[in-house]
Parts: C-alpha cells; sequence; structure tokens
C-alpha cells in the first residue's frame, strides 16, 4: 500500500458525462431560450393591459387612460407590429448564438467541485506568510490550536492535513492512501460553485448590459441622425404601457436590445439554462419599466433604482434627454451625471392629466340626454381632473405650479424639448405648442381659484396629493424630493 506523501493534493475524481434532460419534456432547452422570453413579454404586458381596461389599480397610475389615448402619437397596433417584428429579429439571432453554444451535459460537478476544494487548499499555503506580515507565528498558533481545534490548527499550518486520508484504487487496481479535503472546503468549493460563481456571473451580465445600452441608448440621443433615424419611433410613446416596451425600430431593437443581451451572456460564459433565465428576466424588467404603474407590491419596482416611474420620466418631453439607464441599474446616470435634476415634477403629471382628459371630454361631450349618460359620467374616475386643479386651496397652488428648472436641469429640460423638435414627422413642434397651451391654461386657473376658494378644496386636493406620492415614490424618492433629490429652487 503506497503512503499518502506521494500526492500533493487530494486526487480529483472521475466522472462520465450524460447529456442534460430537457428542462420542459419535448421542448430542447435552446429552443425553450428562444420561447420563454417572448412569452414572459406577452403574459406580462397582457396582465398589465388587463388591469388598463378593468381600470384595477387605478390609484397607482402614473397616467391616466386619457393620456395613453390623447398623448400617444402611434397606434397599439403599429406598435403589436414593430414589437413582434423585433421578437422575429430576436428569434432568429438566438438561433444562431444557440448554433455556437455546445450542447449541455452533467455528470462532471463533482469534479468541478473538487477543483475548487483544491484551489482553497492551494490557497491556505500563503496564510503563514500573510501572518508574518503582521508578525503573527502561524506555526506557533497552529500548534496551540491542535489539541482543541484541529482543523483551524492545520488552516493555519498553510493548509496541513496529515490526519485526513483516503483509499483510492489505481488503474492496476492496487489500493492506495491519499490526501482527502476537510468537510469544510468542500462545503466551501459547493457554495462557490453552485451559488457565488453564478452570482457573479448574472452580476456581471447585468452590468455589461446595462453599459451597452446606456451609451447606445445615449448616443441615439446625443446624435441627431441616430434619433431621428432610428430612436425617435420608441419616444412616439410619450405615455408607455407594458406591451410597447420593445416597441422600436428594427435595427435598433436588434442594436440596443437583442445585441446587449447577446454580448452579456456570451461575456461571462454562462449556460444555456443560465441565459434561459438572463434572457427571461432582462424581458421582465423591461416590460416592467413600462408598465405606466408604481405598485408598491412589485418587488421589480423596489430592488433596482430603475422602475417605471425613473423610465417614465424619460419619456416625457421635458425629460427626454435624461435617464437613460436600463434595464437593471442607474448608475451610470448617476455616475456621468445624466438623471434627472429638475425637483419634483407632480405638477407636470397633473397639467398632462387635466390636459388630456380636457380633450377626451371635448371630443366625447355628454348632453345628459339620457339617465345613462349621467350615470356613467359620474363613475368616470378622472371626471373631475379639471375642476380638481381649478379648486385648490392657496397654500397647494404653489405645489401645483410647474417648477421652473435652474442650472443643470434648465438645460436638461431645454435639450430635451429640443430633441423634442427634431421629430416632425411625429409631433416636433406641434407637441411643444400644445404643452406651451396647456401651461398658459393652468396658470388661468391657478389665478381663477384664488378668487374662487371652495370649502372641498381638500378633499378635492386629494388626487394631486395621491399623484405626487405615486410618482415620488416609484422614483425612489427621499424626503419628498423626486429621485432623492430636493427641488432645484
Amino acid at each position: 500500500m503506497s503512503n499518502s506523501t506521494s500526492f500533493e493534493l487530494p486526487p480529483l475524481p472521475h466522472y462520465a458525462l450524460t447529456p442534460l434532460p430537457s428542462l420542459v419534456p419535448l421542448i430542447p432547452d435552446k429552443l425553450f431560450t428562444l420561447l420563454l422570453p417572448i412569452a414572459a413579454y406577452w403574459i406580462l404586458s397582457l396582465f398589465f393591459h388587463w388591469i388598463d381596461t378593468k381600470d384595477y389599480f387605478s390609484q397607482y397610475r402614473l397616467h391616466t387612460p386619457a393620456e395613453v389615448l390623447k398623448r400617444n402619437h402611434v397606434s397599439r397596433y403599429e406598435v403589436v407590429r414593430d414589437v413582434v417584428i423585433q421578437q422575429v429579429i430576436q428569434t432568429v439571432v438566438g438561433t444562431l448564438l444557440g448554433m455556437t453554444e455546445p450542447d449541455d451535459f452533467f455528470g462532471k460537478e463533482e469534479y468541478d467541485i473538487a477543483v475548487w476544494a483544491s484551489r482553497i487548499r492551494i490557497a491556505q499555503r500563503s496564510i503563514p506568510r500573510l501572518l508574518s506580515f503582521v508578525g503573527v507565528n502561524s506555526a506557533g498558533v497552529a500548534k496551540s490550536l491542535i489539541s482543541s481545534h484541529l482543523t483551524m490548527a492545520s488552516v493555519f499550518a498553510g493548509g496541513q492535513y496529515p490526519w485526513l486520508t483516503q483509499t483510492i484504487s489505481n488503474a492496476g487496481g492496487e489500493a492506495l492512501i491519499a490526501p482527502a479535503f476537510a468537510s469544510w472546503e468542500m462545503l466551501a468549493a459547493k457554495a462557490l460553485y453552485w451559488y457565488l460563481i453564478p452570482a457573479v456571473q448574472f452580476a456581471l451580465a447585468i452590468f455589461v448590459e446595462d453599459t451597452w445600452q446606456y451609451f447606445l441608448h445615449r448616443a441615439m440621443h446625443m446624435n441627431k441622425w441616430l434619433y431621428t433615424t432610428f430612436h425617435s419611433r420608441h419616444h412616439r410613446l410619450y405615455v408607455p404601457y407594458a406591451f410597447g416596451a420593445l416597441y422600436n425600430h428594427p435595427f435598433e431593437g436588434f442594436l440596443l436590445d437583442t445585441l446587449g443581451a447577446s454580448i452579456a451572456f456570451k461575456v461571462v460564459g454562462m449556460s444555456t439554462r443560465q441565459g434561459m433565465w438572463f434572457f427571461t428576466g432582462s424581458t421582465i424588467k423591461t416590460v416592467d419599466d413600462h408598465c405606466g404603474y408604481a405598485l408598491p407590491w412589485d418587488p421589480l419596482q423596489h430592488i433596482t433604482s430603475n422602475n417605471a416611474g425613473y423610465h417614465d420620466v424619460h419619456h416625457q418631453s421635458w425629460g427626454i434627454k435624461t435617464n437613460f439607464s436600463q434595464p437593471f441599474f442607474t448608475f451610470w446616470d448617476r455616475f456621468l451625471g445624466t438623471v434627472w435634476t429638475g425637483g419634483d415634477v407632480s405638477a407636470r403629471y397633473e397639467r398632462s392629466r387635466v390636459a388630456a382628459q380636457r380633450k377626451v371630454a371635448q371630443e366625447n361631450p355628454i348632453t345628459h340626454s339620457n339617465p345613462s349618460d349621467s350615470i356613467d359620467s359620474q363613475l368616470e374616475p378622472y371626471q373631475n381632473g379639471i375642476e380638481d386643479a381649478k379648486l385648490l386651496s392657496p397654500d397647494l397652488q404653489a405645489n401645483v405650479r410647474p417648477c421652473v428648472p435652474v442650472g443643470k436641469a434648465q438645460q436638461q429640460a431645454a435639450g430635451s424639448r429640443e430633441q423634442v423638435m427634431e421629430d416632425i414627422e411625429y409631433g416636433g413642434a406641434n407637441i411643444l405648442a400644445e404643452e406651451a397651451e396647456e401651461e398658459k391654461e393652468a396658470k388661468l386657473a391657478i389665478r381663477r381659484s384664488s378668487r374662487k376658494r371652495s370649502s372641498g378644496s381638500t378633499v378635492q386636493a386629494g388626487s394631486l396629493k395621491g399623484l405626487r406620492e405615486r410618482v415620488n415614490g416609484s422614483l425612489h424618492g427621499r424626503s419628498g424630493g423626486v429621485l432623492g433629490l430636493e427641488s432645484s429652487q
């Protein structure tokens, strides 16, 4: 029987590879990776569309149905058509990407875990030298621990475990005594293999995708040709909704979304199943960022600082050159100074809400000539929006006046409005002219309200207060300031 000293490290186990069974029977994993993000997109989008049409959770809406109807410059048919086109492109690219990936096997897990345990054993050899730099005699520490904490003594001795052995057989069937791993080394190796490494891979993939999308997205806004040729199409949705999340020019959709996620997948070396969850998670996050709701029980609204309220500012004419980050975190916006700095935006939202409701009322006047019309008008949840804005008490009027940004915020607003002008075919000057008229009417309403006090103004002002809380809350504001920033004034 051979002596264990002939082995420097515990020997690695043998393994045999076996094809990995499909996660879903009869559907290969590579095909399921293509189908799952598309299914997730439409299931989640249809859920939000359902609560839209049923008017559920209206207290958490960032925009009213009237705004969706009157402020957007693209039909729902065009949105669905372009999303389907992008998903076809996404499927083709995903198929090609899958052809570059090897088939998945299992059976090597114990071997890979043992490799990490070997690395942990080798890393322990540096402990005596590291401790010597701070004046600690590791040999003396190990000697003092050997009787009470044998494993700890072996660690301080530089990974020397002479008391841990195992019996193995060589190719000739001869029994050999070989060193073995400590239980803590195997536990740490399993934690690394099953949890830490995948977590690092997903974190790195998120960083790569966020970085790719931030700089390309920002370039689409900074370059006039890129914006007017490609990206302006997405911004015809001034009031985003869930199934419009991937409404883009086909080339932009390929470059920004499909290619960005594919590069992240390749850079971090994900497996097919890891890619399945990464692509699906990215899709769900993108839909949630465009859903138009600040739902307090939606975890995606709170896990990251990038949410529906944050991205909604980017879709407004006054914030279009801010809040470029997507789909996960906002670190690039904050690091490079492109986060919205204009303070509380609830007054701007209220103005747009009232103006949109007025347009609907003008196009669909209710004559009250029959009882059913009168009943419907009373049940309309946004029917009193105009009066709510007119009859505010004087102490709330300051909150209604749109905040005039100064300094950097003024530059952001000016740049955003200049970009809106560039999309001549769908909006341009007409959009800004409409907003100027809305601003004028809002100021007139405030002047009239100063001469028309209402005893019920506190109750009527509740809708504005609720709107402010939804917008500020969904933007991760703190102490009343949107995005955690106080007003610039």
